[in-house]
């Protein structure tokens, strides 16, 4: 009977009651629960909360027991006098009480849920509880399952990161009578993406500045999420100054402010700039770095040629290598500085619209080869330290920035020096005296022969032609001997010289080491040269011929005969 009816007769039948009558048939009538169904879910109130069970009233004639698990399960424990919805089980148990859950009431509220979103398309709200094989699982109320290619816009490589994470995702499937649900988050964020494109869109415009998520970096610059529309900052419009690689100044998630540069309504390309924000260093820079400002920058790159150096941001000048030191010959910047190096510098000249700054790093100090003169002069003794040997001489330091060179034809009267190291060793102390001074090449030339008397400018009066000699066979050549007269000065036997009959070979009248007798037939020297003679000298000491040897042997065409060469009368 519905429950219009039985307010008919009741009304019919209370003509005739007692009052008691009347209130015992209100007090059935208002226990009955003609209004309620089993498996059902109904509205009922809190009466009693104890150790292990909750009652409540439900407005039938007992109050149902639910066991007080079912609450401390959701986290939350009633009070007397809430109102909660139940699942009603049965009307009856064996015992006549009424059965409720608690547990059954939620989880068809929980599917209705679903089911609702699933019909209607909107997003449901759940915890990712752990990951399972192709995709992850999440509690809505009940266990759904995400699959890997539904987590997000792109594949996501490490779904383990998003366990514990609270998500929200559309349902994509569901059969509720397996209990299976199958949510897509990625369905969510791309209906997202486009209302948000649609309203960037709608905003848009050149000259606007917006806040941005960097979503991807390249080589040639980052892609901006602008809400729903993807913007190109190139690496040219990140600084006003020099940019390796746009990962030295973003990163992928960074939060970025940026100027739209260009939009293109047809294609949806969006040129974005970060530079823009603030005005163009270069701008300026005539009045901040004017030529002969002395500053101080951070070296950022070095080149064959010079140094980068950063004098503020976006603003950088070269000092080349020419500009490095004003006594070393610099081959390469790094001997000098490196990336990151703090160096002072002076601006030598400012092209604004090149947009080029020449520095110098010698200018910081006084060139010392200004004042060159007045510390060295030639002729003077110096001392100074080996700073390097070549083959063609060293180079003498003779005070910090200061070289000399001493050539190896100036390091000995009398030794022929191979290379500089049969004499000198590096890091040596040595006294020199200053040959020549040319300050505009900035070069010192010295000397250390110079500082011993040469003993070639007395060898005329020491070697005098006609005198005899001694010396000792130091070196055969084919045209001759080198004769050893004293350390330093040899003389020439020439294979003319050695005998008065023809030799083929120097080795066939003396030998390296041989002591000889020698007669002085030239000295020279300017060129320092002393030619000797063995034949000549064999002459010298043979004795005058007789008057009988001389008998008969007149010449022909003269008075006196020792005006004839003998050896043309044979």
């Amino acid at each position: 009977m519905k429950k219009d009816d039985n307010n008919t007769l009741a009304g019919a039948r209370k003509e005739g009651q007692e009052p008691a009558e009347e209130r015992m048939e209100d007090w059935f009538r208002e226990g009955t629960t003609s209004e309620f169904e089993e498996g059902e879910v109904v509205r009922g109130r809190v009466v009693h909360v104890g150790g292990s069970e909750v009652l409540v009233d439900v407005g039938y004639k007992s109050e149902g027991a639910i066991p007080i698990e079912e609450f401390y399960r959701h986290g939350v424990l009633p009070k007397v006098g809430d109102e909660i919805e139940v699942y009603l089980e049965a009307k009856e148990d064996s015992e006549g009480l009424i059965v409720l859950s608690k547990d059954k009431a939620d989880k068809i509220k929980v599917w209705d849920a679903i089911t609702q979103a699933h019909d209607k398309g909107v997003p449901v709200e759940g915890r990712v509880v752990e990951v399972v094989k192709g995709g992850l699982a999440v509690d809505v109320g009940v266990k759904a399952f995400l699959p890997g290619s539904q987590v997000d816009l792109r594949p996501v490589k490490n779904l383990t990161a998003m366990v514990g994470q609270t998500i929200r995702a559309k349902v994509i499937k569901l059969n509720r009578r397996r209990g299976n649900v199958v949510l897509s988050r990625r369905a969510m964020l791309e209906e997202e993406r486009e209302e948000k494109k649609k309203h960037t869109l709608e905003v848009l415009s050149e000259g606007m500045v917006l806040t941005g998520t960097v979503k991807n970096i390249t080589d040639y610059g980052a892609f901006i999420d602008l809400g729903g529309i993807d913007g190109l900052l190139h690496v040219t419009d990140m600084s006003w100054g020099r940019v390796g690689h746009p990962s030295e100044i973003f990163q992928v998630g960074d939060q970025v402010e940026v100027v739209v540069l260009h939009f293109d309504r047809e294609t949806g390309r969006v040129s974005l700039g970060y530079k823009q924000k603030s005005s163009d260093p270069w701008e300026r820079v005539e009045q901040t770095f004017a030529a002969g400002t002395k500053t101080r920058g951070r070296v950022v790159s070095l080149t064959n040629y010079g140094a980068f150096v950063e004098l503020e941001p976006g603003v950088e000048g070269l000092v080349h290598v020419s500009e490095m030191s004003w006594t070393r010959r610099v081959r390469h910047p790094s001997k000098l500085v490196n990336v990151g190096d703090e160096v002072d510098v002076i601006v030598l000249d400012v092209n604004r619209a090149a947009k080029r700054i020449s520095l110098g790093m010698k200018q910081v100090e006084p060139d010392p080869w200004a004042t060159i003169e007045e510390r060295y002069r030639p002729g003077a003794r110096v001392i100074g330290r080996v700073r390097n040997l070549t083959d063609f001489g060293a180079f003498i330091e003779l005070e910090p920035g200061v070289d000399g060179l001493l050539h190896i034809s100036d390091m000995s009267w009398t030794r022929s020096v191979g290379h500089p190291s049969e004499i000198l060793k590096k890091g040596q102390e040595i006294e020199t005296q200053i040959l020549n001074l040319d300050r505009e090449n900035k070069r010192i030339s010295l000397g250390l022969k110079q500082i011993q008397p040469d003993p070639w400018s007395t060898v005329a009066q020491r070697y005098p032609m006609g005198s005899r000699v001694t010396g000792k066979v130091v070196r055969l050549t084919d045209f001759g001997a080198f004769v050893e007269l004293e350390p330093g000065v040899d003389g020439l036997l020439h294979i003319s010289q050695m005998s008065s009959r023809p030799i083929g070979r120097p080795d066939e009248m003396v030998s390296v080491g041989d002591e000889l007798t020698l007669l002085v037939i030239r000295v020279d020297p300017n060129e320092r040269r002393i030619g000797l003679s063995l034949k000549e000298l064999a002459h010298a000491v043979e004795p005058p011929p007789t008057v009988e040897e001389r008998g008969g042997r007149r010449g022909k065409r003269g008075k006196h005969r020792d005006e004839y060469d003998y050896d043309d009368e044979e």
